[in-house]
């Protein structure tokens, strides 16, 4: 494998698993091999998209910080709404919040990264990236 690897993100195939109505999905980690932290870019197509579901980490212990690349996104986080727009972050450092996000506005690029404090273990099925090539 190699030591390091650059792609522009158009470059990074997307995972074709998904209903229909999901948004577009860049498995950045699978992609580029990384396996300390989980690391995923969400785009969506039309605006209305749900780009994280309704979950908490509680089980796996992991922080997530969420950027928004472009666009804005609706969170949900606990039962408080926040409206990120581009170049926010948000930062869920306590893993037993419930979060969602869901996009407001056409093409919002949402940057995920998640990691515990033990070593990290992704929480996507294999299957997911079946067809999806890796960076190495």
């Amino acid at each position: 494998m190699a030591r390091w690897s650059v792609r522009e993100l158009t470059a990074v195939p997307r995972v074709t698993d998904g209903a229909p109505d999901d948004p577009e999905w860049h498995p950045l980690q699978h992609f580029f091999g990384i396996g300390t932290f989980g690391i995923n870019l969400f785009v969506a197509t039309r605006g209305d998209e749900t780009l994280v579901e309704e979950h908490d980490e509680g089980a796996s212990g992991q922080q997530e910080l969420y950027l928004v690349l472009d666009g804005s996104a609706r969170f949900d986080l606990d039962g408080e709404r926040v409206v990120a727009t581009r170049h926010t972050a948000v930062a869920v450092v306590d893993p037993a919040v419930r979060r969602s996000a869901t996009a407001l506005a056409p093409h919002t690029m949402l940057l995920v990264v998640g990691a515990a404090d033990a070593p990290f273990e992704s929480t996507w099925a294999a299957g997911h990236f079946r067809d999806v090539p890796t960076a190495g």
